[in-house]
């Protein structure tokens, strides 16, 4: 690159991950000898190695800004030590923090991570060689941090966990994950009846603004039964952050709960990086061998986040604006979802997928629903008729419903979807009064059974539902209706 870079050489922190492991290694290592020696004498060889860890010196690369386009900065830095992806410092080492994005010629292309004035031409870029982790621990449940780790909730500082999770990690590989064979009871009626999930399985919550989708969000994390909870708000407003923490979600799932966010206000790679870190966190729970339940909300605008990312790095838009960078992301992102591999637990993921104008055949919401191994449709029509959550039960479907469901219990969700559906044919006529009782008996049933069902499935955020008896409760008022 420009010969208007330069390398620092900085004296390095042993970072409090690689000490912790050092020296549980070294207890360990001790409880196994059957020693009680102090630690100082025992092995010579490991507290060497801490100490010249700590005095190691660390190749820093350093730039300067040079140009400023919009929201684009352009900086200088030594060729071959810059990588897609990695942060740097912009004004110091502890100035604004920003992302590389793409390059241009010999020049590297950033966006800032977070809001700043220390940039301007000149300005000296400290470019991070390492890529970006996290570290979480047991600690984090109950806390609500930024997508960089950072606490954001008034509380006391975060324990850095012993091992480092990488904020953009690849899947299991394809061969090695654990098959879907147990249903993941939610607690939502409508969900464990008509789209049964799987622990492991990834589904999609499709819904406009408005109809519902955060408050479903707070039943599945007080009511799912899964060990923990990462929930991942990206592009939300910041008014509706505390609002989900003190009423939707409360006290009882926010104890077991870590939420990862990122306002609408924050720089397009923040909100991008928070759904990247929520998945980090939940990789970090699933393997030491917990069920976790990853809630994204949402899929729409990470993509739409990774769309201003990927116009400032200068590809070319698509449908509805949309880079081709985002279709490459979708999958990296979700498939990070699913069963973990042997001696592992799994994430349990449930992505939100805000429909622009109801419209779900939008690119994104097309894109996901490929993805995904099911998609539940939220109805604005079914929200105003007063029935929440208001799931749409003939355009949901979950694709492992017959591994999760017994015969029986398929046989009657068949018979009760084909009744809704005669019912939904007759509607406008039921309602105008045009349907005369008793021209056709398969659609009286259906108008019998459509109210019952309906109050049988309405259901408030504070009642989730036990997994006992809920198909015996869609039994009776099946055969009610007859």
């Amino acid at each position: 690159m420009q010969c208007n870079c330069c390398v620092t050489v900085n004296r390095i922190r042993l970072s409090a991950a690689l000490a912790s492991e050092l020296n549980d290694c070294l207890a360990g290592t001790r409880k196994l000898a059957g020693k009680e020696t102090q630690a100082g004498f025992a092995f010579p060889m490991l507290q060497d190695l801490i100490r010249t860890v700590k005095s190691t010196p660390v190749i820093q690369a350093q730039g300067q800004v040079v140009a400023l386009e919009g929201l684009r900065i352009e900086a200088s830095g030594p060729r071959g030590a810059l990588r897609l992806g990695a942060l740097a410092r912009i004004g110091g080492p502890e100035g604004n923090l920003a992302e590389i994005v793409g390059f241009r010629d010999d020049y590297a292309i950033l966006l800032l991570c977070e809001d700043g004035g220390n940039v301007f031409p000149g300005a000296p870029v400290f470019f991070q060689s390492q890529p970006a982790m996290l570290y979480p621990d047991e600690n984090w449940l109950g806390r609500i941090v930024d997508p960089f780790g950072n606490p954001v909730d008034a509380g006391p500082p975060l324990s850095r966990g012993s091992y480092a999770r990488p904020v953009e990690a690849p899947p299991p590989p394809a061969h090695a994950r654990t098959r879907i064979d147990e249903k993941l009871h939610l607690g939502v009626r409508v969900m464990d009846l008509f789209t049964p999930c799987g622990r492991g399985q990834r589904l999609g919550l499709f819904a406009g603004s408005g109809v519902g989708k955060s408050t479903l969000m707070g039943m599945l994390a007080k009511g799912a039964d899964a060990d923990v909870i990462v929930i991942g708000l990206v592009g939300e407003r910041g008014r509706e952050v505390r609002e989900f923490v003190e009423d939707a979600l409360g006290a009882s799932g926010l104890a077991r709960s870590v939420i990862v966010t990122a306002t609408s206000d924050a720089p397009a790679p923040a909100r991008r990086r928070a759904a990247l870190s929520a998945m980090a966190v939940a990789e970090y729970f699933r393997d030491r061998g917990k069920q976790v339940l990853c809630l994204l909300d949402s899929v729409t605008r990470f993509a739409m986040a990774q769309r201003e990312i990927g116009l400032a790095a200068g590809e070319p838009p698509t449908t509805r604006g949309y880079t081709p960078s985002v279709f490459a992301e979708l999958p990296k992102l979700l498939e990070r979802a699913g069963p973990g591999q042997v001696g592992q637990g799994g994430i349990t993921g449930l992505f939100t997928v805000l429909v622009d104008g109801d419209d779900h055949n939008e690119p994104v919401a097309d894109a996901v629903r490929g993805i995904l191994d099911g998609h539940i449709v939220m109805s604005r029509q079914i929200g105003e008729r007063g029935r929440y959550p208001a799931v749409d039960i003939l355009k949901s479907l979950s694709r492992l419903a017959s591994q999760l469901q017994s015969p029986e219990e398929s046989d009657l969700v068949r018979s009760v979807r084909r009744l809704e559906a005669t019912y939904a044919d007759m509607e406008e006529l039921i309602r105008i009064g045009a349907y005369n009782a008793g021209a056709d008996a398969e659609t009286d049933r259906a108008i019998r059974l459509h109210d019952g069902l309906s109050a049988f499935l309405t259901q408030s955020e504070s009642d989730p539902t036990p997994p006992e008896g809920v198909f015996e409760g869609l039994k009776a008022i099946y055969e009610a209706s007859a």
